[in-house]
């Protein structure tokens, strides 16, 4: 049976010194996926990971790894962090000259490929590209920092996009997944699942907290408060 939903910490908020660590305790506390964001200082104003420190992560994370490009231009990266060991590769439309030609890259490697909309990036952008996509990441913030809080807005972009994905998968029957970034904690993950988001990426809301596991089986409290409910 498919897990319903699946909650991703970010190791933006981890402890760089210990990230090998970092990534088998979150696994350890109930992770599903590890979010990996890569950023650029080109198209966000920071500079994260490459694609050898995901490469050297990967021995450590017995569940996929949820590569976030925020970079430009994003082919040559797609195919690196396809090499390093990336099982899902999203990555901002604004950033690619050749939508299309990005995402097959993904599939093209034995990836996932997800496409990224920030805050004012619209829905209609995913519509001619649906039957290559096996993500949709929302952010939920302005990427390009942790620990930034939660934009309201994204409830209504998820419904959007939700039924969007609905539509989709009756045509298709094929399921896309629906992932939030942004200002996910334990008091809020409730109202985005309940606008019809199923992956979630949570950074300083578990690595900021002493227990991993007791945040991650507070937010599956939540979660299964609105599945139960359905």
């Amino acid at each position: 049976m498919v897990q319903k939903f699946r909650i991703a910490p970010s190791i933006l908020s981890a402890d760089f010194a210990r990230l090998g660590e970092e990534v088998s305790r979150v696994i350890e506390a109930g992770a599903d996926l590890i979010h990996f964001d890569v950023m650029d200082n080109h198209y966000v104003p920071n500079l994260t990971f490459g694609p050898m420190v995901c490469q050297a992560l990967k021995p450590y994370a017995t569940v996929p790894v949820d590569v976030h490009l925020m970079v430009e231009p994003v082919d040559d990266l797609i195919q690196s962090f396809a090499r390093a060991g990336a099982d899902i590769i999203t990555f901002h439309p604004e950033a690619s000259r050749h939508v299309d030609r990005s995402l097959s890259l993904i599939k093209d490697a034995g990836c996932r490929a997800g496409l990224v909309l920030n805050p004012a990036t619209p829905v209609y952008l995913l519509e001619n590209v649906l039957e290559r996509l096996d993500m949709v990441l929302l952010m939920s913030v302005n990427p390009g920092f942790g620990g930034q809080s939660f934009i309201p807005q994204t409830l209504v972009k998820t419904r959007q996009v939700r039924d969007l994905l609905d539509m989709y998968a009756g045509e298709s029957g094929r399921r896309i997944a629906l992932e939030v970034d942004g200002g996910i904690k334990v008091d809020n993950i409730a109202a985005v699942a309940a606008a019809g988001a199923d992956t979630f990426v949570a950074g300083s809301a578990i690595f900021g907290q002493p227990d991993y596991k007791a945040v991650i089986d507070a937010m599956r409290v939540e979660l299964a408060a609105i599945d139960g409910g359905k």
